[in-house]
């Protein structure tokens, strides 16, 4: 952990609504005129598309477990690398995943290459001058027998939708912007359902702050829902690790003051309006990052 370089990290699983997140961040480092590092998760996968097709069928045909979410398909040990080299110095080295057409030829026009969706592009340093590294991806919490990349974030936040909620926002993008079938989102949900347990799950239990949405309408088949609840038909849990809310400051008072109709369900957590996510987010994630780069100009 760094005072002079701060790493951010934003972590929950495909479908989970990270970007929700990110977005907020995005207001933040706006309004503060904060220069941020931004990595995308995807960018330490350890295969591009075709390869990883290949490897996923291999497995298959093995009988092996093989996902995004396990260890197999990436690269922990360059994301732990990574943090700890941005805490050290801000430095360090990123690519980024190529999705779509769009974000080929942006990169192809930048870099003077010819490569297509579900390429990386080539390792490139972090810009000089930025003033916190920020993460948003599967795996900023995780923890193995030969990588810790959770010690060396300074903030991690988790956004983590009870599952049903989950799996219905995948299914709804993966097939509204990707094309795939419901048969096939099903599919991909239960291959990777024991990576989930052993190396996405764990690490909400290491997030400073967890942003947990929960519908309140009946979601207890997610394969049939034609809708994604609506936010203002969910409610957001909001929890604070033992000794988050002391180190970042936390009053609850005031929260549930500035935010309408929220409640504290324990000692740690809150609840808000899923309309209010957003407006939560800012209002205790806004003092934070504001404080992070204080210390870093004191340090």
């Amino acid at each position: 952990m760094s005072k002079r370089h701060p790493v951010v990290a934003v972590t929950g699983s495909s479908g989970a609504g990270t970007s929700t997140v990110k977005r907020a961040f995005e207001h933040i480092f706006a309004r503060e005129e904060i220069i941020p590092a931004v990595v995308e998760g995807d960018s330490y996968h350890r295969f591009e598309r075709s390869p990883m097709k290949e490897a996923m069928a291999e497995a298959l045909a093995k009988g092996e477990n093989f996902s995004h979410f396990g260890p197999e398909a990436n690269l922990f040990d360059k994301l732990e690398e990574l943090f700890q080299t941005y805490g050290q110095n801000g430095g360090g080295k990123k690519r980024y995943y190529l999705h779509s057409p769009e974000e080929a030829e942006e990169h192809n026009s930048r870099l003077g290459t010819k490569l297509i969706p579900g390429q990386f592009t080539p390792w490139e340093e972090i810009p000089k001058g930025t003033d916190v590294l920020f993460y948003e991806g599967l795996h900023g919490g995780v923890v193995g027998d030969n990588y810790d990349v959770a010690k060396y974030a300074d903030l991690l936040v988790g956004v983590v939708p009870i599952t049903n909620l989950e799996w219905i926002q995948k299914i709804h993008r993966d097939n509204a912007e990707r094309g795939y079938s419901a048969e096939t989102i099903v599919e991909t949900i239960l291959r990777r359902m024991p990576d989930y347990i052993n190396h996405i799950c764990p690490q909400f239990s290491r997030t400073d702050i967890n942003f947990q949405r929960v519908p309140t309408i009946d979601t207890s088949n997610p394969f049939i829902c034609r809708n994604i609840p609506t936010p203002d038909e969910s409610f957001v849990i909001i929890h604070f690790r033992k000794g988050a809310r002391e180190k970042w400051g936390i009053d609850f008072q005031y929260l549930l003051g500035m935010i309408n109709d929220s409640f504290m369900s324990s000692p740690t957590s809150i609840v808000v309006n899923g309309g209010k996510m957003g407006f939560a987010m800012e209002l205790i994630l806004t003092p934070i990052i504001h404080r992070m780069i204080e210390e870093k100009k004191s340090a």
